[in-house]
């Protein structure tokens, strides 16, 4: 290191001069220090705000996604769209067979049951319109697979339609039994079943054609050893939704995914 001396000036003249420098030029360093902890903190807390910001987003995305959103009033039920575009509504219990066959079936609407007890009332609410032979077959499985056939391991039940003006709730009758008379149209169904995501991000159960008709992603299941609770997180894994809604889609027993 040079030092450069004023000729002019004494050497205590010159000391004191560069004694001043090195007083100012430390005093520039104690600035950029101060400067540079003064950076640290803000970066520090500027991160901070950004990571809180961050969680609170995150937060907020969640309890987003677990906000209820507002069920159709069929939902309370087992319901699924058949291939024709018909609602089919069938009873959880003795309680909503009951509601049913009260409360949402019409005299234009069709009936479905099995021959053996413990099945849920079917109805296809037909608004009027002719029914095809489609959703006719895939009522008569939705009821098959919800009644205590499949829990039962069975691969097949009988089950009959009927209109609603043969449908009577008689005296002495427990809570979801109704007397029926006249002429019963029977059919046979395999049970098969499937559970899917329709368009509107719900999960649906019921039919493999229905299911195929109405939902892009979907899953067909085959009677076997896994418990509900476990196969509706494998469909869930598998192609989203709700594990509430998949749960409710699936009848009483035990399943395996269709390979």
């Amino acid at each position: 290191m040079q030092i450069e001396l004023d000729t002019s000036k004494t050497i205590e003249q010159n000391a004191a001069c560069y004694f001043e420098k090195a007083k100012k030029a430390k005093r520039k360093i104690e600035g950029v220090k101060k400067a540079l902890i003064m950076f640290e903190k803000e970066k520090k807390e500027l991160l901070s705000k950004k990571e809180q910001a961050l969680k609170e987003y995150e937060q907020k995305e969640e309890e987003r996604k677990k906000e209820k959103r507002t069920k159709k009033w069929y939902e309370k039920f087992r319901w699924f769209i058949s291939s024709e575009g018909f609602l089919c509504i069938g009873g959880r219990d003795a309680t909503t067979n009951e509601i049913i066959v009260k409360k949402h079936m019409l005299k234009e609407d069709i009936v479905f049951h099995t021959e053996a007890p413990g099945s849920p009332f079917f109805v296809i609410k037909t608004s009027g319109k002719e029914v095809g032979e489609i959703t006719l077959k895939e009522t008569a499985i939705a009821t098959a697979v919800y009644s205590k056939a499949w829990k039962m391991g069975l691969g097949s039940t009988r089950v009959y339609w009927i209109k609603p003006e043969q449908v009577r709730k008689e005296l002495g009758l427990p809570k979801g039994s109704f007397m029926i008379h006249g002429k019963r149209n029977y059919s046979e169904p395999v049970l098969e079943i499937a559970v899917g995501i329709n368009e509107t991000g719900i999960a649906m159960g019921g039919p493999i054609t229905a299911i195929k008709k109405n939902c892009a992603n979907y899953i067909v299941l085959v009677q076997g050893k896994e418990k509900k609770s476990d196969i509706a997180k494998k469909i869930r894994k598998e192609i989203g939704g709700e594990i509430d809604d998949i749960f409710s889609c699936l009848p009483a027993g035990e399943f395996e995914i269709q390979k």
